[in-house]
């Protein structure tokens, strides 16, 4: 690369010439389209900052000014200019560059940033700071219109207008434009009302205005009252300039002189926030990204010629999908909700078919559970479709407007357990745990496509209150099929009367199989206890196992308040003689690595599962 291989800090951003930026740009797509596409990770929202990237490091002094990614996943280009290029083929692998950002990795990454919509918080905490400190330097948030849907974002924007702080939050809008009769118009005066020549003269003229005797400072304000009126009328909204913001904007996202100037710009104002609106292309320099954008959000490996991905097939998410659209057809009472993860989710054909019973509320996870809450009020069954690890943003609406309220909904809980390369914000560890610690909640965990039918039917229409289904990421794995079939609750893999059981729940019940068959080999008596309905423990799965000598939990979770914390307190409870013993994530978050190594840490393979047991 002409420019990249010389770059090993946003300084040298700085030596290139404004005519050379263009060439790096393209440069910086080549490197992204190539590495995600063989690693996996978000390709077109990066793709859609790269000249704001390059125009933000040329501008401002980081790490001294603080730049704060929202959500952090795009800040690949980022990692490109501030001396990450050469490790750039590790992004998503094990002990490689993170696909978010990650302060451990640079200074120039200021949070981990794996969840939306908390940037101007963020940034308002810092410039806040600053001033307590008198430090002059700049804080700059850089938010998605998506990450703008998260309520917040709206909690910060208030706070911030009225703090007089020096901050700068950048909106990248890539979707909405300008109304086409006055486009033009907008377009040129928001340029030049982003030209730092523009704030030197208004200052200027302003300065000269307030010294004209008796007159001055009334003129100065019908000036400013008129240009208002003016600009009201092009655009249309004054609602962040109401906030107490700068608004400046929009601006082309892909002109790098223009983004320069208004960059510029916004940095000499000082009394007040600003507000910088720019319109950029997602998916940009990619034409399968561009025309596609949603499916090129967050991709495992693809072909760079067709955009196709290498892996494809049934997988949790899809056969949910399959699952709500055949039971919605045939009960007109059931509703699909998502926080802007109808593709991820499955849920992308259910919008489709029924679209009047589908809503996507956004990044704003807190609203749709008590939005569920509503319908299930006014007598529709409501399906909020989730990861699990944005399940956790909406806990308090979980136990005040659902379970408190003993009202019926269905928490469709997806990618629940590790999840791989998406990293240490993502990993579907905690919801477990903390459901667990809810009131009259049910939850299911299912490790088979089979599973997760017979336990969505259940949830919908046999169970009451709030019920959540977990399930991971991926496809299934293989189960033996001479399983004893005990009850909705759990299910028996080997010989009731056994003198050890294994006893798990979730995908990791395939390793458990393994795990005891290789056991049995050895000359060993166990039995594996899989458990379906994890919250609350059904009591007689705990007397199944209660005159074995060793009983061994292995949970896909984290330890503390987990399944199998409980599960050993119920065993206490009935005076279990025993030993027992809970393999689990030992309370720590987990980095991004492939499922298969996490396993193999973690002793949660079949092999780990075995050395455990034979150790007794």
């Amino acid at each position: 690369m002409k420019y990249l291989d010389k770059i090993n800090s946003p300084e040298d951003v700085k030596k290139l010439s404004r005519e050379e930026l263009p060439e790096l740009a393209k440069e910086c797509r080549e490197v992204l389209i190539d590495t995600v596409s063989q690693n996996g990770g978000h390709l077109a929202s990066n793709l859609g900052v790269v000249e704001l990237t390059i125009a933000l490091h040329r501008v401002f002094d980081s790490p001294n000014d603080k730049i704060i990614w929202d959500v952090g996943h795009q800040c690949y280009t980022h990692k490109l200019l501030t001396g990450r290029y050469k490790e750039f083929s590790t992004l998503r692998k094990e002990n490689g560059l993170s696909g978010f950002t990650k302060p451990a990795e640079s200074e120039h990454d200021i949070f981990y940033s794996g969840h939306s919509s908390v940037s101007v918080s963020q940034a308002l905490g810092i410039a806040t700071a600053n001033s307590i400190n008198d430090k002059k330097n700049t804080t700059i948030a850089v938010i998605g219109d998506g990450a703008f849907t998260g309520g917040l974002a709206y909690e910060a924007l208030n706070n911030a207008g009225r703090s007089g702080k020096k901050l700068i939050v950048i909106l990248n809008d890539n979707e909405m434009s300008i109304s086409k009769n006055v486009g033009s118009v907008a377009r040129y005066l928001a340029v030049i009302r982003s030209s730092p020549r523009y704030f030197k003269l208004k200052a200027k003229t302003e300065k000269v205005l307030n010294k004209i005797p008796l007159v001055g400072k009334k003129l100065s304000a019908s000036v400013y009252k008129a240009k208002t009126r003016l600009k009201n009328m092009i655009y249309k909204s004054t609602f962040f300039e109401d906030l107490g913001f700068r608004y400046m904007g929009p601006i082309d996202g892909h002109n790098i002189d223009q983004l320069y100037e208004a960059l510029e710009s916004a940095k000499l104002i000082n009394d007040m926030p600003v507000l910088l609106h720019i319109n950029t292309v997602k998916g940009k320099g990619y034409d399968f990204a561009e025309k596609s954008p949603s499916e090129f959000h967050g991709v495992s490996e693809f072909n760079i010629n067709t955009g196709e991905p290498i892996y494809s097939g049934k997988n949790f998410s899809s056969e949910f999908g399959e699952l709500i659209c055949s039971m919605a057809e045939k009960d007109k009472r059931i509703c699909a909700v998502t926080a802007a993860m109808a593709l991820g989710t499955g849920l992308q054909e259910f919008s489709e078919k029924h679209p009047e019973r589908f809503f996507d509320v956004g990044i704003a996870e807190e609203h749709a559970v008590t939005f569920s809450a509503g319908l299930a009020k006014g007598g529709m069954l409501p399906v909020f479709a989730v990861y699990s690890t944005f399940l956790q943003r909406c806990f308090d609406q979980i136990v005040h407007d659902g379970t408190m309220q003993n009202l019926h909904m269905v928490l469709a809980v997806d990618r629940a357990g590790f999840v791989g390369e998406d990293g240490i914000s993502h990993q579907g560890i905690l919801d477990a745990s903390f459901l667990n610690s809810i009131p009259g909640i049910t939850v299911y965990s299912v490790s088979t496509y089979a599973g997760l039918r017979h336990c969505f039917v259940n949830a919908v229409y046999h169970n009451d209150g709030v019920v959540a289904i977990r399930y991971p990421r991926g496809q299934e794995k293989p189960v033996p099929e001479n399983i004893d079939y005990v009850s909705e609750a759990y299910d028996v893999y080997g010989n009731l009367e056994s003198k050890n059981y294994i006893v798990t729940y979730g995908r990791i019940f395939s390793h458990a199989c393994i795990a005891r068959d290789m056991l049995i080999k050895d000359g060993k008596d166990f039995s594996v206890i899989k458990l379906n309905r994890i919250v609350p423990i059904d009591k007689q799965a705990v007397l199944t196992s209660i005159n074995a000598e060793h009983i061994f939990f292995f949970e896909e979770g984290i330890k503390n308040g987990g399944i199998g914390e409980t599960f050993g307190e119920l065993l206490a409870e009935n005076s279990y003689k025993g030993s027992y013993k809970l393999t689990a994530v030992d309370n720590e978050f987990v980095p991004h690595a492939p499922v298969s190594k996490l396993y193999e840490e973690y002793s949660l393979d079949a092999d780990g599962m075995y050395n455990i047991c034979s150790e007794k």
